[in-house]
């Protein structure tokens, strides 16, 4: 039953930042458009995550409870060093939904809050996938000092440090990768699609770059990414996979082929990068400096918790996959009609 919550776990955490990350990087993405087509651009973004957009809180919320549930020592652990990005990510979460919400369905809609909500939803779409890569990049990294006897090096270079930033930033480049590619389908538009596909385009090239800034943070900070990469099988596969996926995703976008198949593609890539980093640092979820960890196969509840934990789990996805699936089924339909 432990690996059946383990398996929920990292796919809550997979789907979470495909659909989440797509969420957030609609705001991204308005915040790189330019002021002509930022209406356009704004409209169709809320066509697509409109409808879905709360749901795809579920996934996050899913992580939480079983984090604190199955693995309090581990949850705990997080919750102490990293508070403080913690606290930024979840106010972030709340200042980008209550600006969605209130930009959309305000009672009087006067210039002066409808260009503070935008300013808020759009920066706060930037800043929460930020911490949500500094947080993983923290953790996996071995940047938490357990033995810190100051505030800052306890609870601020814990997460404040090259190698953490630029997975943060590498982060907020795939989200916005990810809700470019994803809003190719939204609209008929040819002009739209083209605009779309050339931030696509953008976002990769800028995923890119921030993903060779991570490698090289990784080396300024003694990370080893590279052994972790290129030293696992699994990874190295991963790897080769994503890549591979990529110059098909390109392929079939420049002959202008099913758009269905390139977010499935995109989101494949993602989950290739997920799967790549998450199998070198199995069974650890937390690193600290000096070598020490917290694993997911040692570090969790009594058997009794973990199996009442899994059979919620598994009963509880019977009658929520098939009612999500249907409402993502449900607003495709409205759509096209």
């Amino acid at each position: 039953m432990l690996y059946i919550v383990i398996l929920f776990l990292f796919a809550s955490i997979t789907l979470y930042f495909l659909l989440g990350g797509a969420d957030f990087g609609a705001g991204i993405i308005e915040l790189f458009t330019s002021d002509d087509n930022k209406h356009r651009t704004r409209k169709t973004m809320y066509q697509a995550i409109g409808p879905i957009w709360e749901a795809n809180h579920m996934w996050l919320i899913i992580t939480v409870v079983i984090l604190f549930v199955g693995f309090p020592d581990i949850y705990s652990e997080m919750c102490t060093y990293l508070h403080i990005p913690l606290l930024i990510l979840l106010l972030g979460i709340i200042a980008r939904g209550t600006a969605f919400t209130f930009r959309n369905y305000d009672a009087i809609k006067g210039e002066r809050t409808q260009t503070l909500y935008n300013h808020l939803f759009i920066y706060s779409s930037f800043v929460t996938p930020m911490f949500l890569g500094i947080i993983a990049g923290s953790a996996l990294s071995g940047q938490i000092d357990p033995t810190a006897k100051d505030f800052v090096h306890a609870y601020i270079f814990s997460w404040f440090n090259w190698f953490s930033v630029a997975v943060g930033l590498f982060t907020v480049a795939l989200c916005g990768f990810l809700a470019a590619i994803y809003i190719v389908g939204e609209t008929e538009n040819v002009d739209d699609i083209k605009r779309y596909i050339k931030k696509a385009k953008i976002f990769n090239v800028v995923a890119v770059i921030c993903g060779g800034l991570v490698f090289i943070a990784s080396e300024i900070e003694h990370v080893g990414l590279s052994k972790w990469i290129f030293g696992n099988v699994i990874s190295l596969v991963a790897v080769i996979a994503a890549t591979l996926s990529l110059v098909l995703l390109w392929f079939i976008i420049s002959e202008q082929k099913n758009r269905q198949w390139i977010r499935l593609l995109a989101a494949f890539q993602v989950s290739m990068i997920l799967i790549s980093v998450g199998s070198t640092r199995f069974p650890r979820f937390v690193i600290f400096k000096g070598g020490s960890s917290m694993s997911l196969l040692t570090d969790h509840a009594t058997v009794n918790t973990i199996d009442d934990l899994g059979i919620g789990l598994l009963v509880g996805s019977m009658f929520i996959l098939p009612a999500l699936g249907y409402l993502y089924y449900s607003f495709q339909r409205k759509d096209k009609q």
